[in-house]
């Protein structure tokens, strides 16, 4: 069984996710004296831009508005190199921030919550991970997010399809071949508009996009973050 039951250690708090959400308060919590530990189903920290990596994936909002503020030691360490972070660089300060705090060693990465039950009795939530491993603890804080869990179309014969399928939010580590192939993209969403430009793929025999509705895009402009702009942020 799991490293609680090796120590029959019952913590304050049990967190799930290792987002921004997650980390927050797992690191607030343990600022304050509480004992806690963290369950994150993915292999590292970054909540859903640790899931979401296909091309092109990037925040829309400003990244000097798109992080921490609650550590003078983040603010002054750490440098965005654009205005609008693309996810490799949103991930990577998410993995600094989990070293840089020190918040790593209360985390189980690899640990996908199976089971999450209150005991009345005792007033102790009891959990187990699809790993078999067991935790107690007195308070159950949840922060997986909306954004990691994939919704496919509801396509009448989908799953007798016999190409490839690819979601935006369980992107392949390795970049799919799509040379000579017919590629059709489903949606205009937030995922797919940061998506299209990366995925134009000159090398397809054929590319076709379905939309519900029109949508406006705009522009993307993202120059770099200057010193001067940093110093004058809000």
């Amino acid at each position: 069984m799991g490293e609680m039951d090796a120590a029959n250690q019952v913590y304050d708090a049990l967190i799930l996710g290792a987002g921004f959400g997650g980390m927050y308060m797992l690191y607030e919590l343990r600022s304050r004296g509480f004992s806690v530990v963290g369950l994150e189903a993915g292999a590292d920290t970054g909540g859903a831009w640790y899931w979401n990596r296909y091309p092109g994936a990037r925040c829309d909002v400003e990244s000097l508005a798109y992080c921490y503020s609650f550590s003078p030691i983040i603010d002054e360490e750490w440098r965005w190199t654009e205005r609008y972070a693309g996810q490799k660089e949103i991930r990577s300060y998410l993995q600094w921030v989990c070293d840089r705090l020190d918040i790593r060693k209360d985390i189980r990465f690899n640990s996908r919550l199976a089971k999450a039950h209150y005991d009345e009795d005792v007033h102790l939530w009891n959990f187990e991970t699809e790993n078999g491993d067991s935790y107690q603890a007195r308070w159950f804080v949840t922060s997986p997010g909306p954004l990691a869990t994939p919704i496919w179309p509801n396509i009448p014969g989908r799953e007798r399809f016999k190409g490839q399928l690819f979601h935006t939010a369980k992107w392949p580590d390795e970049e799919p071949d799509f040379s000579g192939k017919r590629v059709g993209v489903i949606g205009t969403g937030s995922s797919n508009a940061s998506a299209l430009s990366a995925l134009a793929l000159p090398a397809s025999s054929s590319f076709l996009l379905w939309q519900r509705k029109p949508s406006i895009l705009l522009y993307f402009y993202g120059p770099p973050t200057t010193p001067p702009r940093r110093a004058t942020a809000p």
